[in-house]
């Protein structure tokens, strides 16, 4: 073995071994005796701390993980948060308690922040930048972020990447995939896959730790928005930019999550919450790229009520097949069209068609559509709307693609900030000429004429190949090599019960050899003249048949896990 990989390993088993301790210290050591997690570290029972902060084993369970999450550090805070946006996989009351995860940090010496810049531009430091503020100006758990000035008198901002972030965070995801098989093992039913969940968590975070994916990110919503008055994305300075830092223009105004409404004036307010609106649902519907966390703490207000948007390190995409869909959704449920609805479940979950054609799912659908038929689309709850629908596909253990949760994180948060700063703005009455124009766009003539196009076009190149794809097909008649693959569903499960039932009928057939063999024994021990060594080795067979027999049905009466 590497030496490398031991000192990985001892990394792994102390960080893992501080995980099994705060799990217990909030309540859950029942929880890892009974997965086991401590004999993993050769620990016993006795071993584990059974103290508990603040006696957190009277809070409600979601509020114990959330502890548990902001004490095990950034990499669970982030799973934490990207959780929050998926009502799909937890109970809406988790993801609640998951929003108020706060990635906080204290921030790190200037020595170590001027190292790792040092690092990224080797000999051209100094050429890039003629001054740099050792003052944070924030601080997170991934990166930090500090005022400087460029050669050409350019004021702007660098965000570095903490020295051995990407480091901890590579460790931890190893520890975190480890957990969640452990997970799928002993709960079966959630209804989602974790490891699968693990794995699009991975990559957000991956996305996040590459500060040239935020970039791009930033660069791309900002060529949307350059001919808009009203939004703007600051510039980014692609020659002090790597993966590890970012530079980007300073941006002169105010964050929202410091600005007091009542600070404001009302048509101040109104253009805040306007352009705030304007900005999502044209990034989501018309741009199909999109801010996946809008919140106050990212949105600079400048004069007039402008809004520049920053940090872009989580951001969605939608296709156009995905937009239309989203537009069905709406229009489905207020006009309460069971079967449309299905087909959008469809496509937008991959889910079985079988699922959607049973009684209960559809007649759930009618209790969805209940609440909001015959609704008029300015007075329409977009938050309302979505979290019911997501929170009832997650009783159906139908897992959404996580942009789509992506998408409901962004509209549901400027929607939070429209209520903070003007509670009487309705937010969908401000978009519905947009969505009128999507739907108008969708159904114009040069739309259907594009889409016949489309569709002439493929049934021509169909057409062509077809006489290719017949020959091949009686070639292989002729040469009999024809193929047929079957996938059988839940196989693994099979497996296991014929595996138990091999393991069942060899414990008994042991048993019962030993029962008849040692009855042989002593039989033939008695009939012979002298009584001896025969008998007691019989006896012995008899004694260890009764104890297989014993801890056989004890093991099979005993509650599996």
């Amino acid at each position: 073995m590497k030496i490398t990989s031991i000192k990985r390993t001892i990394r792994n088993t102390r960080r893992f071994a501080e995980i099994v301790k705060v799990l217990s210290a909030f309540g859950f050591r029942q929880l890892v005796l009974d997965t086991g997690l401590h004999r993993l570290l050769g620990s016993v029972k006795e071993e584990i701390d059974t103290s508990s902060h603040n006696n957190s084993e009277k809070l409600p369970l979601p509020v114990r993980v959330r502890m548990v999450l902001e004490e095990l550090g950034p990499t669970f805070v982030k799973l934490g948060q990207i959780l929050s946006t998926r009502p799909d996989l937890i109970p809406p009351e988790w993801a609640s308690e998951f929003k108020k995860l706060q990635d906080r940090c204290q921030h790190i010496s200037f020595t170590e922040i001027y190292q790792v810049l040092v690092l990224e531009f080797p000999g051209r430091l100094d050429l890039l930048f003629s001054s740099i503020e050792e003052t944070p100006l924030a601080a997170a758990s991934i990166a930090q972020v500090h005022r400087a000035t460029m050669k050409d008198g350019t004021p702007v901002v660098i965000k570095v990447l903490r020295p051995g972030a990407r480091t901890l965070i590579e460790e931890d995801m190893d520890l975190v995939e480890s957990l969640a098989q452990l997970l799928e093992q002993y709960f079966s039913d959630l209804g989602y896959s974790p490891t699968a969940v693990v794995k699009e968590f991975s990559r957000e975070l991956l996305k996040e730790i590459n500060l040239v994916i935020e970039g791009q990110s930033t660069e791309r919503l900002r060529r949307y928005f350059e001919d808009d008055a009203n939004i703007s994305f600051p510039k980014v300075y692609w020659a002090a930019t790597t993966r590890n830092v970012l530079t980007m223009e300073e941006i002169k105004g105010r964050l929202l999550s410091t600005v007091s409404p009542e600070s404001l004036s009302e048509n101040v307010r109104k253009n805040i919450v306007a352009n705030g609106t304007d900005a999502v649902f044209k990034q989501c519907l018309r741009f199909g790229f999109f801010h996946a966390d809008p919140h106050p703490g990212n949105i600079f207000l400048l004069p007039g009520g402008k809004l520049c948007f920053i940090d872009c390190g989580m951001t969605g995409q939608l296709d156009k097949k995905t937009t239309d869909q989203l537009i069905n959704l709406v229009a489905g449920i207020v006009k309460g069209d069971v079967d449309r609805l299905c087909r959008v479940v469809i496509e937008l979950t991959d889910v079985d068609p079988a699922v959607t054609d049973n009684r209960d799912f559809r007649l759930e659908l009618r209790h969805l559509t209940g609440q909001f038929q015959n609704t008029d689309l300015r007075h329409l709850n977009i938050t309302s709307l979505l979290s019911d629908f997501f929170g009832m596909l997650q009783r159906s253990h139908i897992q959404c693609p996580g942009d789509l949760m992506l998408l409901t994180k962004a509209l549901t948060t400027i929607e939070g900030v429209a209520e903070h700063f003007d509670p009487t703005f309705d937010v969908l009455s401000h978009v519905e000429p947009q969505i009128q124009e999507i739907v108008q766009d969708r159904y114009s003539m040069r739309a259907i004429k594009d889409r016949m196009y489309k569709t002439l076009t493929s049934s021509l190149e169909l057409l062509e190949d077809l006489p290719v794809d017949l020959q091949r097909f009686l070639d292989h008649a002729r040469h009999s090599r024809f193929t047929l693959n079957l996938e059988l569903k839940r196989i693994e499960h099979l497996s296991e019960r014929i595996d138990t039932s091999s393991r069942i009928m060899g414990i008994a057939m042991i048993i019962a050899a030993l029962i008849v063999g040692s009855s042989i024994l002593i039989l033939a021990d008695r009939m012979a003249k002298e009584p001896g060594f025969i008998g007691t080795l019989g006896i012995i067979g008899l004694i260890l048949a009764g104890i297989n027999t014993t801890g056989f049905i004890i093991s099979y009466l005993l509650p599996r896990k």
